[in-house]
């Protein structure tokens, strides 16, 4: 059975400059066994000019210097995955009473690790879930996989052969690429959902997700409380032709996410966020255009200063253009500006908050096929942080070296 990666590694199957991508095959009885994943790993030389601390970018936690330290200034060398970690994962199918079963498990260890033993990298586990479903009536999914809000703005990204942001964070187990500078982390969430067929093209998802919230103004935190389930959809329709593509909407919706750090005693604090893109192919040209917009939402991961101190959400936008070619030696050129941003609240401006009102990137890259799987790749980024009512600004600067091989 021929089979490409799998859907949160399969996203880069769409930059891998010609790549034919299938995983390692083994019939086992009533089963068929696939295991794929991918290596990468990445010297990243890297500058930043640090004149302040502003609030609510993700860029300002792992890409433009040491937030805590104003007035940085100087260089970083590291190793490091990009924005895709390292991965090994197994999926196993079969059809039993005239429905296709499934399950996939799959683990991401570091390739470097900034411990003085190199032991201290913990491995992440992204997804174990099962699926059942016929072509004739849809699929069912029950467990941790990629959220489906975001998606595919990820999984369209070219970053995701290389780094994007987040280069400065050495020996950590991925980058941002371009999370935080164009689009919203879809995370990796516990769901029930469910797929419509394929019609002719387009297709629907509706989930039901466990509430990967966070605290306010914290990425290590946790959500203290929440009233119900979150509620994540998309629609999409693929074709092909002379020009072949596809569109998709999506959004998500959180509702009474409780946080005790507010000032007014926790109110409820709501997610309310919407999506639109477009990936064009025509010959060797590649286009991709993407633009999100809600409240509550944040910078960079969902809910990430969605909200003021005292609960109001803040209203955040953003989205990326991207163009990619591929010349006659087959290597894919690829330029990308994204951008993020979070409005002021009242509250805000009376208290004088130092405020990320738009973090942005560009990114020129080069991915070249060597063999059938293994990538060639070569990144410049470009990142900078501007904030509201202030004459504060944050940039950051890297140049990528690497390669990424696909099993």
């Amino acid at each position: 059975m021929k089979n490409q990666i799998k859907l949160a590694v399969a996203g880069a199957v769409f930059a891998a400059a010609s790549s034919a991508n299938a995983g390692i095959v083994i019939p086992a009885g009533d089963w068929t066994l696939d295991v794929n994943g991918n290596v990468n790993a990445f010297a990243n030389f890297s500058q930043h000019d640090n004149e302040g601390t502003i609030t609510g970018s993700l860029m300002d936690v792992y890409g433009t210097g040491d937030p805590s330290n104003t007035g940085s200034e100087g260089s970083t060398q590291g190793i490091n995955t990009g924005l895709l970690p390292a991965w090994l994962g197994f999926t196993g199918t079969t059809r039993q009473n005239d429905v296709d079963v499934s399950f996939t498990i799959s683990m991401q260890p570091n390739v470097s690790d900034n411990g003085a033993t190199g032991d201290g990298g913990t491995p992440l586990f992204r997804q174990a879930f099962l699926t059942f479903g016929d072509k004739s009536w849809g699929t069912v999914k029950m467990g941790k996989d990629i959220g489906i809000f975001g998606k595919n703005a990820i999984l369209s990204d070219m970053t995701l052969l290389g780094v994007g942001g987040g280069f400065r964070n050495s020996g950590a187990a991925t980058t941002t690429g371009g999370i935080g500078s164009g689009y919203i982390y879809a995370a990796w969430k516990g769901q029930f959902a469910y797929t419509t067929p394929n019609m002719n093209g387009f297709q629907a998802t509706v989930a039901m997700v466990n509430p990967n919230m966070i605290d306010r103004n914290s990425l290590n935190g946790s959500t203290k409380d929440q009233t119900s389930f979150g509620f994540e959809a998309e629609a999409s329709y693929e074709w092909t032709g002379d020009i072949a593509g596809k569109a998709w909407v999506s959004t998500a919706q959180y509702n009474g996410v409780k946080d005790d750090q507010y000032t007014n005693n926790g109110d409820d604090f709501d997610v309310q966020m919407w999506d639109v893109g477009v990936n064009l192919n025509s010959g060797n040209l590649g286009l991709t255009a993407y633009y999100y917009d809600g409240d509550g939402g944040g910078n960079g991961v969902l809910g990430y200063y969605g909200a003021d101190s005292t609960g109001k959400e803040r209203d955040s936008q953003g989205g990326y253009l991207q163009a990619t070619y591929v010349i006659p030696t087959g290597t894919k050129l690829g330029l990308a500006y994204g951008e993020t941003s979070i409005d002021q609240t009242s509250v805000d401006r009376t208290a004088g908050t130092v405020l990320a009102d738009k973090t942005s990137r560009w990114t020129l890259g080069a991915y070249h096929p060597l063999t059938k799987h293994l990538n060639l790749v070569a990144e410049y980024n470009d990142i900078e942080i501007d904030a509201h009512n202030s004459s504060i600004e944050n940039d950051a600067q890297a140049i990528s070296l690497g390669a990424i091989l696909f099993f």
